[in-house]
């Protein structure tokens, strides 16, 4: 997962860093250009474009970018990669003489829709009001009926083919290796971000508002934290009246925003650190595009 979210029961499904770099490398048979819609681009000077920003008027976090996204592929770049993965690995299942075989289905989302929507915490009053921590019940539903289906359903292949076919359409590792550097200045700067002095001042009125409201709370996460609130199919009165003190608290203390701009801050540093590293992983990531939608064309 790309660096922290919300607790453990809050499943926020990204592809993984295996799969985004499956398709970085590979033979002759994927070297069609990606389409303009799928290419990763860069500036004239060779970097790539900045998405990290929020707008003063925009105070929904979901549609706040950080740097490091730069050098993550798009959502629809991660399911053109993970889509091109699967056809390879069907294919090759299928050349072994597992004609049954059939893949686990996707997972719809949960929770967060982006690397930013949820990370600081809940933001949404009216689903705050509705559902206290937890996701949407609709979205909860379709994610338990997607996981059942996949727990229950028989692949129809032998695991030890399954494996190479696995491995054969990943190819070597050192896209995925590559791409640990993304994931580490992601989760570094959100652990560092929570000791930034404007963040720590931003927690504190937030407790004092809690406070106020009767709650014993030092750190936002602490209230979606609450061990009372653990069980995902059960959203409490208190859960609920929790979660709506929580949000008119971190509006007061501006914790989002606040967050928000430290890791920016953070991961411009980093970024520079290691510039070098993360334009080669820039480089694989537009490869795997390039890849993966040659191989949605044949």
């Amino acid at each position: 997962m790309d660096g922290k979210r919300m607790k453990p029961r809050i499943i926020v499904p990204l592809v993984s860093a295996a799969t985004v770099g499956a398709l970085a490398v590979g033979g002759a048979a994927f070297l069609r250009s990606a389409s303009p819609d799928d290419q990763i681009s860069t500036s004239a000077a060779g970097q790539p474009p900045a998405l990290s920003g929020r707008s003063a008027s925009d105070d929904n976090p979901a549609h706040w970018h950080l740097p490091i996204e730069a050098y993550m592929p798009t959502e629809k770049q991660k399911q053109l990669i993970a889509g091109a993965r699967d056809s390879l690995i069907d294919a090759c299942m299928k050349e072994a003489g597992h004609e049954e075989w059939t893949p686990a289905p996707d997972l719809p989302a949960l929770g967060g829709k982006s690397l930013v929507d949820w990370r600081y915490g809940i933001h949404d009053a009216a689903l705050a009001a509705e559902r206290g921590y937890k996701p949407a019940a609709g979205e909860q539903e379709a994610y338990d009926r997607a996981a059942e289906d996949g727990a229950v359903g028989s692949s129809g292949g032998d695991e030890t083919v399954l494996k190479g076919c696995v491995q054969k359409a990943a190819g070597p590792a050192s896209a995925d290796q590559r791409s640990e550097l993304v994931q580490q200045i992601s989760g570094d700067s959100f652990e560092a971000s929570t000791k930034d002095p404007a963040v720590v001042e931003a927690f504190a009125k937030w407790s004092a508002c809690m406070a106020k409201k009767g709650y014993a709370y030092k750190k936002p996460m602490d209230a979606n934290d609450d061990d009372r609130f653990a069980d995902p199919y059960h959203v409490s009165s208190e859960e609920k009246e929790t979660a709506k003190a929580d949000i008119s608290c971190r509006g007061q203390s501006h914790v989002q925003q606040t967050w928000f701009d430290a890791e920016v801050t953070l991961q411009e540093s980093a970024i520079k650190k290691h510039q070098k590293a993360l334009n080669e992983v820039k480089k694989a990531n537009g490869a795997a595009v390039a890849r993966a939608s040659a191989v949605a064309g044949r």
